[in-house]
């Protein structure tokens, strides 16, 4: 068994990050999936261009593990493509608005007409009821309406440059996904998974909205700085910056130790509890950083370490390269791809079974790359592939 999910087969629609994550993580478990661009290739394809040809870094972490093909499901020829497709598949996942996938034939009804136990795994921006329903969407979009970006800026919100949001969804739609295979496995029975990049945001940010619901406690933004404990903030030393974080009554005297002051830190009744010191936050942060600025980012982790006190230095993306414990660990991957100058680091698997490991087994699929394959698979003679493609179908 190459892994736990070997013999199911996807057929992945998606775009940018929320679909495709979803498809790949299931690939990374074993599972076979088709990437199915639109002729000439989706946006995401391209985005943060490495190669001549323009295959994009998003593109290779999203799509490893997958085989490639290009489709106008739209024509005759590619009506017919996919039905055959959809035959031969347990799951469909897409990342499209509602209408999108009736006008392109993948919504449930009509994949069900052709496959009565198929799973569609679908993501919107929104959800599919509600006001919002038909509006389309990227992650920025719910990381604003859930509050977060209020959170972490200054005088104005910010976002993360992270996409948490589509990272998240995706993640949450593997997980839908591989709960309706199971069901499957002892029903027979398909069924709809569905998912939204507002209910995955909102869900982060589930207790700043239970607290503001229960205490009105309209919190504004702290950039760095955390609002339920401290210190809990970035910090500048000698030679680069540091994250510290405390929580609790023990580690917060730990790092009073570490300051080498009980007054006021352990005497002053603004600082007895988390709360009262995520609200008198900046003090402390003050405190830290008049010890941090002292020391190098080696001494001063060092010193964190000693007094058991949460802290880590905060890399740019090519310090994260080098780091020498994600090396060590093995987090990163590196696969060849045409193309491109050197091999490309992918994020390796990110969960790990004893059993049935996960694992990058195969660089992403160039554009078009498997469509011959796959339509001989379904059953097409070299001259009805050349048929097709005159067509413009594929």
């Amino acid at each position: 068994m190459t892994g736990v999910l070997e013999g199911v087969r996807i057929l992945d629609f998606g775009r940018y990050i929320a679909g495709p994550w979803c498809a790949g993580l299931l690939a990374d478990l074993g599972a076979e999936v088709i990437r199915v661009d639109k002729i000439g290739g989706g946006e995401d394809r391209f985005v943060v261009p490495l190669t001549d040809e323009g295959d994009g870094a998003m593109y290779q972490q999203m799509n490893r593990n997958k085989r490639g093909m290009t489709l106008n499901p739209t024509s005759p020829e590619g009506k017919e493509i996919l039905r055959r497709m959809v035959e031969t598949a347990d799951v469909v996942v897409a990342n499209l608005p509602e209408k999108a996938l009736v006008s392109l034939g993948l919504d449930y009804e009509s994949l069900t007409a052709i496959k009565p136990d198929i799973i569609l795994t679908s993501t919107t921006a929104f959800g599919t009821t509600g006001p919002f329903s038909e509006k389309i969407g990227f992650d920025p979009v719910a990381q604003g309406m859930s509050g977060l970006m209020h959170l972490t800026g200054y005088e104005e919100p910010m976002r993360s440059a992270a996409s948490w949001v589509d990272f998240n969804t995706a993640t949450l739609s593997a997980l839908g996904t591989l709960a309706a295979i199971m069901s499957h496995r002892a029903t027979g029975k398909g069924q709809r998974v569905q998912t939204s990049l507002l209910h995955t945001a909102l869900t982060t940010a589930s207790p700043a909205l239970i607290e503001q619901a229960m205490h009105k406690a309209d919190r504004v933004g702290t950039g760095n700085r955390g609002q339920v404990s401290a210190p809990a903030d970035v910090f500048k030393t000698k030679d680069g910056w540091i994250y510290i974080i405390v929580l609790g009554q023990s580690m917060y005297r730990r790092w009073a130790n570490l300051m080498g002051e009980d007054d006021p830190w352990l005497t002053d009744p603004r600082f007895e509890t988390d709360e009262k010191r995520a609200d008198h936050s900046l003090a402390i942060s003050e405190r830290t950083q008049k010890w941090a600025e002292t020391l190098t980012n080696d001494e001063a982790l060092a010193a964190l370490e000693d007094a058991r006190v949460p802290g880590a230095p905060i890399y740019t993306p090519q310090q994260a390269l080098e780091c020498e414990h994600i090396e060590a660990a093995g987090f990163l991957t590196s696969v060849d791809f045409p193309g491109a100058n050197k091999p490309v680091p992918l994020a390796d698997t990110p969960m790990q079974l004893s059993g049935t490991p996960g694992s990058v087994r195969n660089r992403a699929p160039k554009l078009s790359e498997h469509t011959d394959e796959i339509l001989s698979e379904l059953g097409y003679s070299s001259s009805e592939i050349e048929g097709i493609r005159s067509a413009k179908a594929v």
